[in-house]
Formats: C-alpha cells, structure tokens, sequence
C-alpha cells in the first residue's frame, strides 16, 4: 500500500513537471569534460555556481537532470554519462589504482551497451574517447591539470560535444532510457511488480532514500533482503518482494521529494513523519502541517479548517481543499543502512482534521498567563513526560509515535503518555534557580490528564471533573481534596509573603496519594496561618474552606488510586488557575 500511494503521487508530480522522467534524476555536477570529433579530450571546464555560505561565496556543484545514478556497495557499478574521476578517468586521489582502473572499464563496458545501436556524432565521440583514453597519462594531460586535486576528490564529471551537453543528444536519451526500463538488475528475469500488478524485469536493489532524520546522508533503504533469513524460495535480494524498475524509481523518487520539502517534514521523537495528498496539491500540506506549528492561530486557517471539519470544500493558498480527498500520513526511522517504518495512516482529509479537532478539544482547559496558544503542542506535550533537566530531553521514540498515531486516528491515548506525566508530578522539585517557574501540575501536565481521561474513560475521574475550568459544583471527592490543597496553599502563602517553599513542595504527592494521613496536619497548620491574617481575609478564607469540606463528609480517604489522583490533580489545577484569574482581574 506504501509503495502503491508513493507510486501514484509520483505520477502526479510528473504530471506537474516536478519530478524527472523513469530513468533520470538530480544529480550534482561540478565538472564538463570537453570531447573532440576523434574521442579526444580537448579540455576541462568548471561548471560550479556561487553560493552564499555564511559570509563567503563559495563554488558549488550544479544540480542537473541526468541519468539516475546507481546504488552502489561493494563493486564496480557505474552511472551513464556522469561519474567521478575512477569512473569517467580511471584516477581517484584514494591511492586505489587498481580499483580505479575497474570501475574504469565498468564505466566503459555500460556505455559501449547502451550506445552501441546510436549512431549520432555525440555518440561516437564518448564511444572513441572510451577506446582511445589512457588512465595512465592523466596525471600528465594538460586538460586536467588546473583541476585536477577537485577532480580527484570525487567531483563528478559530464560530457561535452559541439556546443552541446552529450546528455542532451535526443537519440543517447531515447538509448538511456531503453536500457533503463529494459533491462533488470536481475540478469533478465521477469516477475509480476507488486506494485502495478505487470510482469517485468525487477529490481534487484532500489535507489536510496535520502534525508531521513538520523539514517546515513547517503540514503538507506525502504525494501531491503540483505541476509538469508530474510528471503524464501530460493530467491535473493529484492526479488523476494519483486518490484518493477520503473516503479522502484516512482516510489524513491516521490519519497525523496517529500523528504526534501522542509516546510512539509514533521519531526516526531526518532522518527521523520511526511504527509500528501493523492491530487498532489500541495495547499493540503501546508493546511495538515499547520496543525502541527504556531500558525494555527491564525483566523483566516481556523475558519478553514473548521468548514473542513463540518465536510464542506473550502479555499486556503488560493486552492479549493476538498475534505473527501484522500490523505496519506508515513512515519520513518533510521535502523542503520534501511528504514523502519513506524506507522502509515491513510483517511481522507478531513477525517484527519476531524480526529486532530478532537484532541485539540480534549486538551482544552484553562490556560496560565504564560500560556501563548490555546492549547499545548505535541512536542509540548512529549516534553512534560520529561525531566527537562536532565541531559537527554527527548520523549521516548515509541512514545511519540503512539501519540501521533492516536491523535490522528482518533483512538485512546498510550498508557505510557499517562505514566510518564505521573513520575515527573511525583519527582519534579522546585527549581531553586527560578522558583517562581510551574512545577508539578504545570499547564501541559494538566491537559494531558484532561485529554487522557476523557479519550480513556475512568469511572473514578467522572466527567464532572473534566471541565475546562473550575467546576464548584463537583461532588467528587478527590477533585475536591485537590481543590482542598490548593486552599490550603493560597493561605500559607498569603500569611507568609514572598515564601519559596509552600506546602506543594513536601506534602503535595502524599496528600494526593494518602488524604487521611496527611491533610489532618494541612488544616491545622491552616488553622494558624488564619490567626496571622486581618478579620477581613480570615474570614473569607474560612467561608471558602467550609464550602469545599462539606463536599468531603466526616473522614478523609484512607488512599486515592492513580485515577483519583488525576482527579485530585485536576481539582488543584483548576482551584489554583481561578485564585490566580481573579488576581488578573483585579
């Protein structure tokens, strides 16, 4: 299904002139290698451009159409028309003669097969200089000598011939691209694709895919039998899930677009998370990916998504989005030379913006001053299950992929997400450095137990405490002891200005976790907060303390389970979050 999705939006991007024909492909070049009538190489000239690298300029290879290059391993296999010094030479700057001297008469072998039916003057020079040249008097031709050190680097090397790009011989592209969609890796031997159902020759090893956060810059790979326990029947390499040269090069080439698209690349723990569209469009990209950054906010987005959302076509970036139109959503993580794949999610797109408003309303609740957007992040989210302290801040890989997938489906939150927002409450310290910052129950940590209880339901945090803000009128009793602390705190801190250390600090995770031990000793230091206080605070303090323990009854709880402390963590949250409101009001 990957494979088939990729293949298609390939076909689409053609369509738009923005993916190159089967066999062709970006490729940089830094040097031409100027060609005579006989094969002779007359010259050499540098074909680099200038590019800004902080403050110097600096030459550059030229990125230009070519023939695809090869995925190369252990041997000699070489690329038509553009190669490096060992290739289109027989030199390297490696002290590898003899290897250079292989892949020299690899490259001589592929071009003599390719160009042995073209008959075009172009032709004919590249097939003489092959015949002609001599690897031993490199070192001492006058054509390479100014570049020669670039050259030996591994600069790559094109042809040239009457004025013209060697590679732009119509007759040599037509010969290319025969030998390319004709002969297989697998020495000839045709097998129905699984990916358009045709029967051809297969590729025997597909092209790299590049830019996959923290697999190797030089590609890894999707599809990959590189060891015997992988294969069956007697079949080796890729022939063990036979795909069709052409379709290898769609499906590599449409991923590698995607990847080289910044703007539309999500990161999410380990794993790099790209998103189309099947009509190609890119203005659902940019639409999908908002979601994910600060531009949401923007009104003019949120009214689009919101008709979306309700299944009606909207316009955004001056193209008409349709919600029924299919929506492809990959996740991809290194694993040495190949490629994990952490999930593939397929729905049409509104039905994604559907599932991502939903988690978008289950986080809402009522916000700190500091808080810039409605609702946290997911990356925001994955960082408040971490001790940002620590040297490694990063969320669990597995973690982030199970969040993506659940908020994009629409499906409960991983249990994993609520366990780690429960250890940092139970270990996070004031900061000493900057007491003044949120710690314990913090805005995010608060969303998440909203959220989380209200996609996993949980008879002991009713729906009564999942409100946005402070509902007053809650009977549950662990919502009110949690209402109950954070009273209690708003009174040691109003008898004592400018104290650092409050009750938080020592009694809160034992108070959410054994009541009936530990608030007996709260109340009565309460108690004698209240004598330090004027008539006029004591008794407003004394009213508001009244009307939450008659919710509580006679005793305190002898022990919350872990669902009735997230209520009791959402009864400080929300209590502490109106205290603070009035302050701004006032």
């Amino acid at each position: 299904m990957i494979l088939q999705a990729l293949t298609e939006y390939y076909e689409v991007l053609q369509k738009q002139g923005k993916a190159a024909a089967p066999g062709w492909g970006p490729v940089k070049v830094s040097y031409t290698l100027y060609l005579g009538e006989g094969g002779t190489l007359e010259r050499v000239a540098s074909i680099q451009i200038e590019q800004q690298r902080g403050k110097k300029t600096v030459p550059a290879p030229q990125i230009m159409s070519l023939p695809a290059p090869e995925k190369r391993t252990v041997g000699a296999v070489s690329n038509f028309l553009c190669d490096n010094s060992s290739y289109m030479l027989g030199v390297d700057g490696k002290g590898r003669p003899q290897r250079a001297l292989e892949c020299f008469a690899a490259c001589k072998a592929l071009h003599e097969k390719v160009l042995s039916d073209v008959d075009t003057p172009a032709a004919r020079a590249v097939l003489a200089f092959f015949q002609s040249w001599q690897p031993e008097a490199a070192p001492e031709h006058p054509a390479l000598a100014e570049y020669w050190e670039d050259i030996l680097s591994g600069a790559n090397l094109i042809f040239r011939y009457d004025g013209g790009f060697v590679h732009d011989d119509p007759a040599i592209r037509r010969a290319w691209e025969r030998h390319y969609g004709g002969s297989g890796d697998d020495g000839g031997t045709e097998m129905v694709c699984l990916v358009t159902g045709e029967k051809g020759p297969v590729e025997n090893t597909h092209p790299s895919v590049k830019g996959v956060q923290g697999a190797q810059s030089s590609g890894a790979a999707l599809v990959s039998f590189n060891a015997p326990a992988f294969c069956s029947y007697g079949r080796e390499q890729n022939r063990n899930a036979p795909t069709s040269k052409a379709a290898a090069f769609a499906y590599t080439t449409a991923l590698n677009y995607l990847l080289s698209d910044r703007e539309h690349v999500y990161r999410m723990g380990d794993a790099t998370v790209v998103f189309w569209a099947k009509s190609g469009e890119a203005a659902y990209q940019s639409t999908f990916g908002s979601l994910f950054s600060d531009t949401y906010e923007e009104s003019d987005l949120r009214n689009v998504i919101a008709e979306l959302c309700k299944g009606h076509k909207a316009e955004y970036d001056e193209a008409m989005l349709d919600p029924d139109m299919d929506f492809y959503v990959l996740g991809l993580s290194p694993n040495a030379a190949r490629l994990s794949v952490r999930f593939f999610l397929r729905n049409s797109f509104g039905g994604f913006l559907q599932n991502i408003q939903a988690h978008r309303e289950r986080l809402r609740i009522v916000r700190p001053a500091y808080a810039k957007f409605e609702v946290p992040s997911l990356k925001a989210l994955l960082d408040a299950t971490v001790n940002q302290n620590s040297r490694n801040k990063d969320a669990s890989p597995e973690l982030a992929g199970e969040m993506l997938r659940a908020v994009l489906n629409n499906t409960p939150y991983p249990a994993t997400l609520l366990n780690g927002v429960t250890l940092r409450i139970r270990a996070e310290q004031r900061d000493k450095e900057h007491p003044e910052r949120p710690f314990k129950i913090t805005w995010e940590r608060a969303a998440i137990l909203k959220a989380y209880y209200s996609k996993n339901p949980n008879k002991n945090v009713p729906k009564e405490v999942l409100t946005v803000s402070l509902n007053e009128a809650s009977t549950s009793i662990p919502y009110t002891l949690g209402r109950l602390f954070s009273v209690l705190e708003e009174i040691q801190q109003k008898a004592n200005p400018g104290i650092n250390s409050t009750i938080k600090d020592k009694y809160f995770n034992s108070a959410s976790a054994t009541p009936a031990v530990v608030f007996p000793t709260l109340v009565n230091l309460a108690q004698k907060h209240l004598k330090k206080l004027e008539a006029g605070w004591r008794i407003s303090y004394e009213k508001k303390l009244q009307g939450i323990t008659d919710k509580l009854g006679e005793e305190y709880p002898a022990r919350l389970t872990l669902p009735q402390q997230g209520a009791f963590q959402l009864g400080y949250y929300h209590q502490t979050q109106a205290r603070y409101e009035k302050k701004e009001e006032k």
